[in-house]
């Protein structure tokens, strides 16, 4: 909670300050970011104090929403493990560094939640469908993929981490063709792995382009039919032991991102993790918590356990307002300035 409130603190007073001209992100060890602390958000969502998580959120998409709307460029070097809301921190940005360490995920439907933090606009923006394949089986990208879908603009060797920041502190202007040339320096084109999914992109359009989920993997079952292939195989099986009703909630949130602004589509998000904290209708995100974060046992208990126990209506209401009398939807702060690459990029 502090650190989203300090970092939202940093970035309004950066805004303000002629003698800030970028702002450069990276974490601290061999992660960029692991996620969002659910864990003190979920034990007291169990005992129905639903609010504190509420406030959590709430203020993670405002951040989310100030980087996406700033109007200084934002560099995230983004070495390590970029997942869940370590992407609602670095996507937003202009400029987004993979390098051969990075390892980036949306695995929210394993944990009975979905992609959140503004993944229905930028998920909804990469190439064809594989949006829709990131998010719903949590699949692990590498540097070269994400530079490859456009989750990174640039691939940098981590080897030559330390030499692009010393050039990048050195930057007196917020030009971003001058930072992006700067970046350039030090970047290359690496090569995608033979076995990587963006190989897969015709496959992955026929199948995740379907309507439903149920659609969706029936349509793999047949292409695993027709040609034996692993990644057929274990996008199944991603997909079987997810949370049914997260990968519901999630396929519609992505499809009405790609309709949507970045604005839009948070308040749609905040809305649903109100839902899901609240637990009427399904406990699945306390579940998977429980099951991969807690006793790590891996074998969660969804309820409901199968996708045709799951109604149009009980999806809908996920994406209605909260009947609760002191709630309200995400108020997101007014800004002056939308950068080009929110809109191509997000």
């Amino acid at each position: 909670m502090l650190q989203l409130s300090r970092l939202l603190e940093l970035f309004y007073a950066s805004e303000q300050d002629s003698n800030v001209k970028m702002i450069i992100l990276k974490g601290n060890g061999r992660a960029f970011c692991a996620g969002g602390d659910v864990t003190a958000v979920v034990p007291l969502a169990r005992q129905g104090n639903w609010k504190f998580g509420d406030n959590y959120f709430q203020e993670g998409y405002i951040l989310n929403y100030v980087m996406a709307t700033y109007s200084k460029p934002q560099v995230s070097i983004l070495n390590g493990i970029v997942m869940g809301g370590g992407a609602g921190v670095s996507v937003p940005g202009r400029f987004r560094v993979a390098t051969e360490k990075s390892v980036f995920a949306m695995p929210e439907t394993a944990l009975g939640f979905f992609p959140d933090i503004g993944a229905s606009y930028c998920l909804s923006r990469l190439p064809g469908f594989f949006g829709e394949y990131a998010g719903l089986t949590g699949a692990r990208l590498d540097g070269a993929e994400m530079l490859a879908c456009g989750l990174a603009a640039h691939f940098v060797s981590s080897a030559r981490l330390p030499l692009l920041e010393q050039a990048l502190v050195k930057v007196s202007t917020s030009d971003p063709d001058a930072i992006s040339a700067i970046i350039s320096r030090f970047s290359h084109a690496p090569k995608l792995k033979k076995e990587s999914p963006y190989h897969k992109m015709k496959i992955i359009n026929h199948c995740f382009s379907r309507r439903t989920i149920e659609e969706i993997i029936s349509t793999l079952e047949n292409e695993a039919l027709d040609k034996k292939d692993d990644w057929i195989s274990s996008t199944i099986q991603l997909l079987k032991k997810a949370s049914p009703i997260s990968l519901k909630i999630s396929l519609r949130s992505i499809r009405e991102g790609r309709l949507q602004g970045i604005g839009s589509c948070l308040i749609r998000e905040y809305r649903i993790v109100c839902h899901v904290l609240r637990a009427e209708f399904s406990k699945d995100y306390f579940e998977g918590c429980r099951a991969i974060l807690e006793d790590k046992d891996r074998n969660p208990k969804w309820e409901p356990s199968r996708l045709n126990l799951i109604r149009d209506d009980d999806v809908d209401r996920y994406f209605s307002k909260i009947d609760d009398e002191d709630w309200e939807d995400l108020k997101l702060p007014p800004r002056s300035y939308l950068p080009p690459h929110a809109i191509a990029k997000l």
